[in-house]
């Protein structure tokens, strides 16, 4: 019987099918199931950037090259250029001037409540800076390590200190107007530069120390030589407290920046690190920060 070209090219098409058929069912090729992508995480902060702090691969951004007021996370940078000092002595103190006091009065600004006369050293400085935010702390810190001859001139100095930094770092959407936050219009920065300034801030061992610490008590000394025991410093950043692994960093706030958070958390020998800008509560900001890391942790 005489077979057509069409009804050859039939049977040859059958034989595909078949042998296709049985190549499957014997398992010789399997396609996977492609895994669905993990769900981007519900942030309401206007800005957020997470990122692997092993390399600095970024595993989520929002916003995240856009400027915006940074409240008391800028402090990070303050903490991070005392800790640069040449030959940085911790223990040597400061006497705290009027002038930090009424500088707080005068910006209702956060306090680490610390009193005009008292000596205290650098190292209680820097914990009164990052627990309770302390304007005052940051104050002293600026005025002892800038230079010049007076007041002002060593407080701008010290903020220059602030921006060669960022500058060094290589970040090109941040300015400093002040030394804790509470600027005159110039004082922004980004959740990338933002994080990207905490990441290089936590190799400082000193550094992760203080912003790992949940209260810490001061004894200062007192103008006639007596011990001061300070009331507890508690750490604004809940997250030490209610995300397992956190390690810092720095909270904020104010009417322009609302509710930041900076942050990280070590789990399994992997560290992440990010930022929150511009959240709508203190609540909130530690909701967006939970939400980054629970999606950074999927991701590396």
């Amino acid at each position: 019987m005489k077979i057509g070209i069409q009804g050859v090219r039939l049977r040859r098409a059958a034989g595909v099918v078949v042998t296709t058929g049985a190549v499957l069912a014997s398992g010789a090729l399997y396609a996977a199931p492609a895994q669905a992508a993990a769900p981007v995480p519900p942030v309401v902060a206007k800005g957020g950037f997470v990122m692997n702090n092993a390399n600095g691969k970024t595993l989520y951004t929002k916003g995240g090259d856009i400027r915006r007021s940074t409240g008391s996370t800028t402090k990070i940078m303050t903490a991070k250029v005392v800790l640069a000092q040449k030959n940085l002595n911790l223990n040597s103190t400061v006497t705290i001037q009027k002038a930090y006091s009424d500088y707080i009065v005068s910006k209702n600004a956060s306090s680490a409540r610390l009193i005009v006369g008292d000596k205290v050293t650098v190292r209680q400085l820097l914990y009164g800076l990052m627990l309770p935010s302390g304007c005052d702390a940051a104050y002293a810190l600026a005025d002892k390590f800038g230079t010049g001859s007076t007041r002002s001139a060593r407080v701008k100095s010290f903020i220059s200190k602030m921006n060669a930094d960022a500058k060094k770092l290589g970040l090109k959407n941040t300015h400093f107007d002040s030394f804790d936050g509470i600027g005159n219009g110039n004082n922004y920065s980004t959740p990338r530069d933002l994080t990207k300034i905490a990441s290089s801030a936590m190799k400082n061992a000193t550094f992760r120390s203080i912003v790992k610490t949940k209260k810490y008590t001061a004894k200062t000394k007192t103008r006639t030589g007596g011990t001061r025991t300070m009331a507890p410093w508690v750490n604004t950043n809940n997250l030490l407290s209610s995300y397992s692994g956190t390690i810092g960093v720095k909270t904020g706030s104010g009417p322009t920046a609302k509710y930041c958070l900076v942050f990280a958390a070590t789990r399994n020998g992997r560290t992440v690190v990010g930022t929150v800008l511009a959240s709508s509560s203190s609540a909130q900001r530690e909701k967006d920060a939970k939400a980054l890391m629970n999606y950074a942790f999927g991701k590396i």
